[in-house]
């Protein structure tokens, strides 16, 4: 007979149950349907892999993921406002965020909050905020629309736990910062719930703009992103940012090291160093020293490619108006050729006629970078050196509209392409680049300015790039780009992520006063499962009774059957017997 054992219990419980049986006693299918599901809770109950987060769903979410619409319903989410008070006018960004992921190795996972049509929750009003010098009292009424327009978006619920930030660029003289601030600081919190105080309203300097920025876009490109170990972590290479935009240029990168360790050749070099190099903690712990990084940031103001172009005009109408005055154009190597331009300066007009002669231009311009022996960068700054055989550069705004708007060469710098691309262009007749402009062959962003202006900021970002920070000329390491990942990265983002850079560490505090969640066997999770198997084994005990209760039963019915069927037998024996 086949017989089925069950070995998951003990052995002083051994039993078989007969497959010839089963077809016959439904009970017997049924207590063994429950041993065996008591079984299976017993495996399951010994197998718990449910009690630790799960790091790998906790990491950063994909393109697709970050573009969609923010679930304003999930309770778990957490939010963020960051206004920019810029000298040209001023913007609210809101930001979200979910659980952190309990690795305390990581930053929180902050994404920008986008609307029911899938569109970034920002709005931007004018003019700027350095407009209130005169009238520092209206401050708070100035930014009204913005922090309404926040607080419409963040559910009403989480609005005592919302941090506000308001941060303004420096672009005010510091009598008119104290007045603003203050108007601020007293007035916000009266008409608006959001977590705000004192020091979540500051100027921010230049230095900390940069810093920010490249926080921000090294934090979408995954390079905070940790492996979670008991060994020392292994941190990812930063990439580093330059940003050229109409008047300004800036430049930050890592210095490896997280102690000072550079050669100056001067003291004053030295001096000049601690000004342009920042340090700081990105991690949830101060005692968490892995996460400290130096880096070097400046900022060239007058360095722009709006305002590079301005000196170099004014060079030229003071070399030529001051020593001779004649109605003859000037001939630019600058601009493009048979384009006539002008310079107008107080009365006086100066007119130039394009040469497009790159190469020269790339001459006419160097002088402009204020170069110095030594280790010096543009302007006469202090610049950290760049292991150019291990680093990595992202380059925006004018960076990227030198090689999209009209060259189309976006993506990997390459010099010698984009020498010859360039070189090309400066010598196209002027004629044939609006012709192409009006039949739509270079970007929608391309203007008559774009097209006039061309030639010189090719050679400007050329010339600063490799006579100004030295990048030598074969490096396949830099990217021009507009995007990160398809994200407009703003230096907002970054001076959230930095600013709740302590928020895990209170998480991770709050989460260690509850009971161990690893511990599945002790404390609260033991006495549940103490009482599951307890259960299960009651289950299996009463179930073995029952089906050996009903063996009994039949046993005895069958010895009954064979008593009353010997009985018959033996009286019908007596009945044949002669």
């Amino acid at each position: 007979v086949c017989r089925i054992t069950l070995s998951c219990v003990p052995a002083s419980w051994y039993c078989s149950v007969s497959l010839l049986s089963l077809g016959c006693v439904p009970r017997q299918r049924l207590v063994l349907l429950l041993l065996l599901l008591c079984s299976a809770l017993l495996l399951l109950l010994m197998w718990n892999p449910t009690r630790r987060p799960n790091t790998q769903q906790n990491k950063y979410l994909s393109i697709a993921e970050s573009l969609e619409v923010t679930d304003v319903e999930n309770p778990t989410l957490n939010y963020g406002v960051v206004v920019d008070c810029g000298s040209s006018g001023s913007r609210v960004f809101v930001y979200y965020w979910p659980p952190h992921n309990g690795n305390p190795h990581t930053l929180l996972d902050i994404r920008q909050m986008r609307d029911k049509e899938r569109k970034p929750v920002v709005l931007k009003i004018k003019p700027g905020i350095s407009t209130l010098a005169k009238t520092p009292t209206a401050a708070s009424d100035y930014l009204q629309p913005l922090l309404s327009f926040a607080a419409a978006h963040v559910p009403k619920n989480k609005h005592k736990e919302t941090p506000l930030y308001i941060l303004c660029t420096a672009g005010m003289r510091l009598l008119e910062q104290v007045a603003i601030l203050e108007d601020i600081v007293s007035d916000i919190p009266l008409e608006f719930d959001f977590l705000f105080s004192e020091s979540h309203a500051e100027v921010i300097s230049g230095k900390q703009e940069g810093v920010y920025a490249w926080i921000g876009i090294n934090f979408v490109l995954g390079r905070f992103d940790h492996a979670e170990s008991r060994q020392p972590i292994s941190r990812r290479r930063t990439v580093g940012i330059m940003d050229m935009g109409g008047a300004s240029l800036q430049i930050a990168y890592e210095v490896p090291g997280t102690k000072p360790g550079l050669t100056f050749l001067f003291l004053s070099q030295e001096d000049a160093a601690k000004g342009v190099l920042a340090e700081f903690n990105l991690g949830c712990d101060v005692e968490h020293t892995e996460h400290v990084y130096r880096v070097y940031v400046t900022t060239f103001l007058g360095f722009g490619g709006n305002m590079a172009r301005q000196r170099y005009e004014d060079h030229l109408f003071n070399n030529t108006i001051n020593k001779r005055y004649s109605p003859k154009p000037l001939f630019d190597p600058c601009l493009p050729v048979g384009l006539s331009d002008s310079v107008v300066r107080g009365n006086q007009t100066l007119h130039l006629r394009g040469q497009g002669e790159w190469s020269r231009c790339q001459e006419a311009v160097r002088p402009f970078l204020g170069l110095h022996n030594g280790t010096m960068s543009p302007g006469g700054v202090y610049q950290a050196p760049i292991n150019f055989s291990n680093s990595e550069f992202y380059g925006f705004s004018e960076f990227y509209y030198c090689m999209e708007d009209v060259l189309r060469i976006r993506g990997t710098y390459d010099s010698h392409k984009y020498s010859r691309a360039a070189s090309d262009y400066c010598a196209t007749q002027w004629s044939i680049l609006k012709h192409r402009l009006d039949n739509k062959l270079f970007s929608q962003q391309a203007d008559l300015n774009r097209l006039k202006y061309q030639c010189f900021k090719s050679a400007w970002m050329f010339e600063v790039l490799h006579s100004g920070f030295r990048f030598p000329l074969i490096y396949s390491s830099l990217k021009t780009a507009q995007l990160v990942q398809d994200k407009e990265v703003q230096w907002t983002l970054g001076a959230i992520l930095f600013k709740t850079r302590f928020f895990p560490l209170r998480d991770l505090q709050q989460e260690s006063l509850r009971p161990n969640p690893n511990s599945s066997w002790l404390r609260s999770s033991f006495v549940y499962n103490h009482h599951v198997l307890s259960v299960c084994i009651l289950v299996v005990a009463l179930s073995i009774l029952l089906y050996v209760l009903r063996l009994r039963r039949i046993h005895q019915r069958e010895q009954r059957q064979n008593e009353v069927l010997n009985l018959l037998w033996a009286e019908e024996g007596e009945a044949l017997l002669p």
